[in-house]
């Protein structure tokens, strides 16, 4: 049995981050239901984060449906706010005034790109912003001076997996799993708040107090140990045209390992290479031995060694070979879910697509009995009596 067997969690529809942290949430057995608004919003991409998940089409502006949805809060032991500040609010819906009174057992994990107070909290932004404000942004890339104004290369992103998916999806499951813990002991939900600044800010711990050590993370960024700048740490094309192999030989005893693979143990300064003034002339070395030989080849001289020397693969390459993907963690009596197909393919989870089947599993429902659907979403179906909804299984 998965380790979140039997949480329900409700899944504001949003993009990258929140279905993230949803599909984590799904991946270890929570039942998620994405709630999907009923005209869908202009996105640059689709939603594939959609494993193990089901939709529910909801308009939150409507009595019917906000009544439908909090009978689901009233459930729910996880709802993911993936919405700028103030925006719940709005709908009616504040997580303390109104949904922790209807659920007190209720975790509300409200994730943001910046802070929620503080000069950017009302702004838009993206994965590259948060990691400007948040100072990692600075540290990414090489600095390396470029024609024709032999002007410094900016900060270099990348992509979007530090921001949206480390710092803004997995610190906001972090946070729910936390909040799950201390309800297994106080009884009692909470507001999660997460944000992808403070997120990334606390990823980066390790290095930005590095840059107060003499030969960690001083230099500028590109010119460090783990950073691109040190040889020993670096990526290498192979004679095959774009193949990389990527080396990390910075102990010793590795590299030497490294050094007598490629064959260059007896140069001259294989025993200064901490000496940052060799580093260029190690680079040189290096870069050419590598293109000497294919990937292939050198797969051969380094597998098995503790040179830490790996062939880069795509996910091309991965796919092809039938590379089995797997969940982050294998926990031995409550493992995952098995990702099998759905992580290499493309899967999009339709607008109330096993909606129906979910209302069963929570709440006992029927459509048409408890709850219909129409074209402004899914709404109760049961008679008002004063400014109270009844239902059998649901009581607001």
């Amino acid at each position: 049995m998965p380790a979140l067997d039997g949480i329900h969690v409700l899944e504001l529809a949003g993009l990258a981050p929140g279905p993230f942290t949803g599909m984590m949430l799904a991946d270890n057995g929570a039942s998620v239901i994405r709630v999907d608004r009923v005209k869908q919003p202009h996105q640059p991409s689709p939603d594939v984060l959609i494993r193990n998940k089901s939709s529910i089409k909801i308009d939150l502006k409507s009595p019917g449906g906000k009544d439908l949805f909090l009978c689901l809060v009233k459930r729910a032991d996880v709802l993911i706010d993936p919405f700028r500040p103030g925006v719940l609010e709005k709908l009616g819906l504040s997580p303390t005034e109104i949904l922790l009174k209807v659920n007190p057992r209720l975790i509300v994990a409200r994730l943001t790109g910046f802070r929620r107070d503080g000069k950017y909290a009302n702004m838009a932004g993206h994965d590259i912003n948060y990691l400007a404000v948040s100072g990692v942004l600075s540290m990414l890339g090489s600095s390396a001076q470029v024609p024709p104004h032999n002007r410094p290369l900016p900060p270099l992103p990348p992509g979007n997996i530090l921001g949206d998916f480390a710092a803004g999806g997995h610190m906001c499951f972090t946070g729910i799993m936390l909040a799950l813990f201390a309800r297994s002991r106080t009884g009692k939900g909470q507001v999660v708040e997460s944000n992808m600044a403070d997120g990334a800010s606390y990823l980066a711990t390790m290095p930005r107090i590095s840059i107060k050590i003499p030969g960690q993370w001083d230099e500028p960024r590109g010119h460090n140990l783990s950073d691109g700048g040190c040889p020993y740490y670096y990526v290498y094309e192979c004679k095959d045209d774009g193949k990389y192999f990527a080396v990390a030989g910075l102990e010793p005893q590795f590299f030497d390992q490294l050094v007598k693979g490629l064959g260059l143990e007896n140069e001259e300064w294989v025993k200064d290479r901490e000496n940052r003034a060799r580093w260029p002339n190690i680079k040189a070395a290096f870069e050419k031995r590598f293109r000497q030989k294919t990937r292939k080849e050198w797969e051969k001289i380094f597998d098995g060694s503790d040179a830490c020397a790996t062939p880069v693969l795509t996910q091309g390459e991965l796919e092809a070979s039938g590379y089995e993907l797997r969940p982050g963690v294998t926990l031995t009596d409550t493992p995952a879910l098995p990702i099998g197909e759905s992580g290499w393919n493309v899967e999009i989870l339709q607008p109330g697509e096993g909606g129906e089947e979910a209302l069963t599993e929570w709440l006992g429902w029927k459509r048409g009995r408890d709850y219909t659907t129409t074209g402004n979403g899914a709404i109760l179906a049961a008679p008002v009596r004063g400014s109270i909804r009844y239902l059998p299984s649901c009581r607001i």
